[in-house]
């Protein structure tokens, strides 16, 4: 959102933006008799759409407008007004807010472009507006938007100016383009999908995403809802609101620009292997929101979300009358996390006795093409006692020889009493007028159709998705007994911005949290180095410490396995004359081999709080990239699931004869490091690689924290 603020109380109701969604009377502003400008299609839309209010033209030369008669200004129109249009040039916009002010209207959708989109002065317009709008308490919807529309036959307001024009439904859309939300309501349009509201807000400066996804959370007509955007400019209130939105109904979303890489790699580890939207993803995760990467499979997906329940498990009984697309059908349902299973007993037994001969009776079952009404039903009944089966999948060939539309209104009279889900696999000749019969009822009777086995197998997997979101209970943070007065001292003294906390440090910060280490000294000469290395034990490791010295493996700065006095010596003679630094110092640590390279980390990002990251650590992390992300806190669920998340994560529990590692300690690591950050939201960057697991314990043996 560029430059999005929401000027009023986010908790404020959602029923203050009725005047925008259900307006009684809406002023165009800027009306016009060109048929081809906003100001004359919006007019046309509102018309042709059946709008059931009042319409005023605002248009100081023309005495009406498509028929429609036109004020020279708001203040000529006797009665009040609810909605205004604003489409005139941005340098007169502030004026004509003050106009709405003292009009009293309620809600303003500035069309006109030409604000904070276009630099210092636009930016100077759309504060100087918002300004007098906050004084007289209109909200704003935009500007360079293009505006809301309201299926409902009671308003058919079509505040907007696209082309599409939808019938009623229950999917209710947002988005924060415009295009691609056009793009949406046409998908949904032509998949024969109702559409419930349509929101694109533009610059949002006032009325934000979050704002709409409250409205329509309270609204009782939306089933499921559309989101789409490019970022977040208050991903806090973002979360807050559909964090309760979400448990209400299912928000489907989707965020582009998943491969734009930064502007600049960070200097750690965390930062570069954070990808560019990997923040707005977690967020997702975080407040139980459906995240696709897929337009059309989001679009098929509310189709099955507007129409049908949610499944209480992921278990799915199959019904079908030909063979090939259950298989493909099943593939998918088991890819997405579901299962087949088989059928009790007593199901087989009602099935042999109400099938065809031929039928083969099992999980799938398999009616054949000769399978009419009855045979359908039955397998229907069947499978919503079976307490076995979630939801139902139907594979539905509509054979010449069968009474199609008898299947069809079978399968719609079961899926009317909604007790579980049915995603239907229809596949016909849409070009014969018999089957666009069939196809009529099933669309009609609210059964969610598609073409091709995968989609409806997708459909029904997205289904389940948001039953693991709704029955998802992450738990809450544990607070972990901690040195504060410790980690405060070594916080304060370091106040500067962008600066790396020296190694002794960072030692001292992690242990003040309880984040094991090993046993390590920070020294300023050889000597020094050879008689720490002494007092902790060979064999040691000696890393060269400096300001300037970051990835110290990559720049040979880093010594393992050293085993005596002689080796300690001469490494630490060589690096003082290769680096030459006149802060040098040797970090002198206990050498711990044998056990699983691991690496934890956290970056900041601005509004949010912190990325935490954990996978498969060492020299080689920025070349496998199997890491995982979480957003701070972290709870213990959630750690967990990020040690069973990464692709090796079979690793962790031993693989050939090797020992698994200690899941207890490292997860805990991750919830002292979570805990860490969110005390100390100073801190930017963290990374602890490698964390050498092992069978009892974990360590932190290299560490780096900038503030």
């Amino acid at each position: 959102m560029n430059g999005a603020v929401n000027m009023n109380d986010p908790k404020i109701s959602a029923k203050e933006l009725d005047s925008l969604f259900k307006p009684k009377s809406i002023a165009i502003i800027g009306a016009s008799s060109k048929d081809l400008s906003i100001g004359n299609v919006i007019i046309k839309n509102l018309v042709h759409y059946g709008y059931t209010g009042k319409i005023y033209p605002i248009n100081p030369k023309e005495p009406e407008i498509r028929g429609i008669k036109a004020y020279p200004t708001i203040f000529d129109v006797e009665g009040e007004i609810d909605l205004a249009h604003v489409i005139i040039p941005s340098k007169f916009v502030p004026q004509i807010i003050e106009d709405c002010g003292k009009k009293g209207i309620k809600s303003v959708i500035i069309n006109s472009a030409g604000f904070s989109e276009n630099g210092d002065e636009g930016i100077a317009l759309q504060k100087a507006f918002l300004d007098t709008a906050k004084k007289y308490g209109v909200r704003v919807f935009g500007p360079n938007c293009q505006g809301i529309i309201n299926t409902d036959p009671q308003y058919k307001a079509y505040c907007d100016f696209t082309f599409t024009f939808p019938e009623p439904g229950a999917v209710s859309i947002v988005a924060l383009s415009g295009g691609v939300g056009a793009f949406i309501m046409q998908s949904l349009f032509d998949l024969e999908i109702g559409m419930r509201y349509y929101a694109s807000n533009g610059n949002a400066c006032d009325i934000s995403i979050s704002d709409v996804l409250n409205y329509y959370g309270e609204d009782e007509g939306t089933k499921a809802i559309i989101l789409y955007t490019e970022g977040l400019s208050n991903p806090l209130e973002f979360m807050e609101v559909v964090k309760r939105v979400a448990k209400k109904k299912p928000i489907l979303c989707m965020k582009s620009g998943r491969t734009e890489e930064g502007s600049k790699a960070a200097a750690s580890h965390t930062g570069s292997l954070a990808g560019v939207d990997i923040s707005t993803e977690l967020i997702f995760e975080k407040t139980g929101l459906l995240s696709f990467t897929n337009e059309e499979e989001m679009c098929q997906a509310s189709m099955a979300f507007s129409t049908q329940p949610i499944p209480k498990g992921n278990r799915v009984g199959i019904i079908t009358n030909t063979g090939g697309p259950a298989v493909i059908a099943t593939d998918e349902l088991v890819s997405a996390g579901m299962q087949i299973p088989a059928l009790s007993e007593r199901a087989i037994n009602i099935l042999k006795q109400t099938q065809l001969p031929e039928a083969t009776i099992g999980n799938p079952i398999d009616v054949v093409a000769t399978g009419g009404g009855s045979h359908f039903r039955s397998a229907l009944d069947v499978l919503m006692d079976e307490e076995t089966i979630d939801s139902v999948f139907i594979n539905f060939v509509t054979a010449p020889f069968t009474d199609t539309d008898e299947v069809a209104r079978n399968i719609v009279e079961v899926n009317a009493k909604r007790i579980k889900p049915i995603v239907c696999n229809f596949m016909t000749n849409m070009s014969l007028e018999r089957f666009q019969v069939t196809a009529k009822i099933l669309k009609d009777g609210g059964v969610p159709c598609y073409s091709f086995p995968t989609t409806a197998a997708k459909a029904l997997g997205a289904l389940y998705r948001y039953h693991k979101v709704q029955n998802r209970n992450i738990g809450e943070p544990k607070t972990f007994s901690v040195d504060k007065s410790k980690a405060d001292s070594i916080i304060s003294t370091n106040k500067n911005i962008d600066t790396f906390l020296s190694s002794d440090k960072v030692y001292e910060l992690l242990s003040a949290y309880g984040i094991p280490v090993a046993d390590w000294r920070l020294v300023n000469s050889v000597d020094d180095a050879i008689k720490a290395a002494k007092e902790i034990g060979f064999p040691v490791v000696l890393k060269a410490d400096a300001a300037s010295l970051v990835h110290k493996s990559d720049m040979g700065g880093v010594a393992i396995n050293l085993k005596n006095e002689d080796d300690v010596k001469r490494v630490a003679t060589e690096m003082k004359n290769k680096f030459n630094a006149s802060d040098l110092k040797f970090f002198i640590q206990k050498f711990m081999p044998g056990g699983r390279e691991l690496i934890g980390g956290v970056s900041a990002k601005k509004d949010l709080g912190h990325l935490i990251m954990f996978g498969i650590g060492g020299i080689y992390v920025e070349v496998l990239k199997d890491v995982v992300f979480k957003l701070s806190p972290v709870t213990q669920v959630e750690a967990n699931e990020m040690l069973s998340s990464i692709k090796a994560t079979k690793l962790l529990d031993g693989v050939r004869g090797e020992k698994g590692i200690n899941k207890k300690s490292v997860t805990e690591i991750i919830q002292r490091i979570s805990q860490l950050v969110t005390d100390y939201p100073q801190i930017q960057e963290m990374d602890l690689n490698p964390i050498m697991a092992f069978e009892d314990k974990a360590f932190v043996v290299d560490a780096r924290i900038k503030i």
